[in-house]
C-alpha cells in the first residue's frame, strides 16, 4: 500500500502541521477562545417584557409598579399572600388592557367635562381634606387621579355601549324569578327602636327618671348615650330578630309601641330603648318587587355577558406571560 505524505517546502518544513496551526487560530478567534490577553465582555441581552397582548408590552418593572400601588398602604403579607396577589392583579390588568384595546379599537372616548363631573361625585364621598390625604397616601398626585378616573369612565362607556346594551329582561322572566323565589320575599316581623347606652348603672337610672319626666328620647342619646347611634338620637332603623344581640330582642319585641323599656345590662353597658314602630311578617307582592327584581336579573345577565365577551376578547388577542419572571419577582419578597 502506498501511503501519499506531502512534499517539504524548499525550507525542508512539513507545511500540514502550520496549515493545521493557522486553521485552529482561526477557529479558536471566531469563538472567542484565542486572543491575544483580554476576552470582550459579552453583550448584555435586553430583559423580555414581563407580558405581552397584541402590540403591547409591559416589563416587569412596569407590572410591580402597578401592583405597589394597588396595595393597602403598610399592607403585612407573607411571601405565599404577596405571590398569590400578584397573579390575581396580573390577571386583572390584562383583561383591563384588552379592554382599552378594544375601546381604542372602537373610539370610544370622554371629555373632560365628564372626567370634572365623576370627580366631584366622587370627592363628596370625603369630608374636608380626607380625600387628599388619600392621594398622599397612595403616593398620587390629582393628574395621576384623573388618569385612572378617565381609564375607568372609558372603560364604564365600552362596557355600556358595546356589551351591556344587549341585555333585556322581559316581564315574564321578572314573574318567573318571584314564582321561583317567594321565600326571598318573606319578610319577617320588624321593630324601629331607639336607644341610650351609658357605662354606669346610677346615671342610666338617672336618664330613664328624665325621660318618664318628658324630655326627647333623641334628645338625651344625643347628648348623653355613648353608642355611635347618638349622632342620630339613638336611632337603630328597623331590625328582625337575630340582627341585634339575644338580651336586646328579649325586650324589643316583647315592648310596646312609645314604651320605654327598664335599664336593660350588656357587655356593652346598660341600655335604655324606645320601641318607635313595629311590622308585621308579611310576604311582598310581586308588584311592589318588580322594580327590585328587574335590577337583580338585569345584573345577572350583565355579568353573564360581560365574562362571555371577555373570553372573546381574550381568545382573539395575542398574550404572553414570562411566568418565570413573576416567579422571580415572588421569590425575592419571600
Amino acid at each position: 500500500m502506498i501511503v501519499w505524505q506531502p512534499a517539504a517546502n524548499s525550507l525542508g518544513v512539513n507545511p500540514m502541521p502550520l496549515l493545521r496551526i493557522t486553521l485552529l487560530s482561526l477557529l479558536l478567534l471566531g469563538t472567542g477562545l484565542f486572543s491575544s490577553g483580554c476576552e470582550a465582555e459579552p453583550e448584555k441581552k435586553p430583559m423580555p417584557p414581563l407580558i405581552v397582548i397584541n402590540d403591547r408590552e409591559i416589563s416587569k418593572a412596569e407590572f410591580l409598579t402597578q401592583f405597589e400601588k394597588s396595595l393597602q398602604k403598610d399592607q403585612p403579607l407573607t411571601g405565599i399572600e404577596r405571590e398569590e396577589l400578584q397573579r390575581s392583579f396580573l390577571v386583572q390588568l390584562i383583561d383591563r388592557e384588552l379592554i382599552h384595546i378594544e375601546a381604542r379599537r372602537l373610539n370610544i372616548e370622554v371629555t373632560e367635562a365628564d372626567i370634572d363631573a365623576a370627580l366631584l361625585a366622587y370627592r363628596q364621598d370625603y369630608s374636608g381634606t380626607s380625600f387628599e390625604t388619600m392621594l398622599q397616601e397612595r403616593g398620587m398626585t390629582l393628574q395621576g387621579w384623573r388618569e385612572e378616573l378617565k381609564e375607568s369612565l372609558i372603560m364604564e362607556k365600552l362596557l355600556e355601549e358595546a356589551v351591556y346594551s344587549k341585555v333585556d329582561v322581559a316581564d315574564k322572566e321578572i314573574a318567573d324569578y318571584y314564582t321561583a323565589n317567594r321565600e326571598q320575599f318573606d319578610r319577617p316581623a320588624q321593630v324601629r327602636a331607639r336607644q341610650i347606652v351609658v357605662a354606669d348603672e346610677a346615671e342610666g337610672q338617672e336618664l330613664l327618671g328624665l325621660l318618664r319626666q318628658g324630655r326627647p328620647f333623641a334628645e338625651i342619646a344625643a347628648e348623653y348615650s355613648l353608642s355611635p347611634d347618638a349622632e342620630q338620637g339613638g336611632d337603630l332603623g328597623f331590625f328582625a330578630r337575630g340582627e341585634m344581640p339575644p338580651e336586646f330582642d328579649d325586650v324589643v319585641f316583647d315592648l310596646p309601641v312609645n314604651r320605654l323599656s327598664d335599664l336593660v345590662k350588656s357587655e356593652y353597658g346598660y341600655h335604655i330603648f324606645l320601641v318607635e314602630e313595629k311590622r308585621k311578617a308579611v310576604r311582598l307582592k310581586k308588584k311592589e318587587v318588580s322594580d327590585e327584581n328587574r335590577t337583580n336579573l338585569e345584573s345577572q345577565k350583565k355579568e353573564l355577558v360581560y365574562l362571555d365577551w371577555l373570553q372573546e376578547m381574550r381568545a382573539r388577542a395575542v398574550m404572553n406571560v414570562d411566568w418565570t419572571q413573576l416567579e422571580e419577582a415572588s421569590h425575592k419578597n419571600r
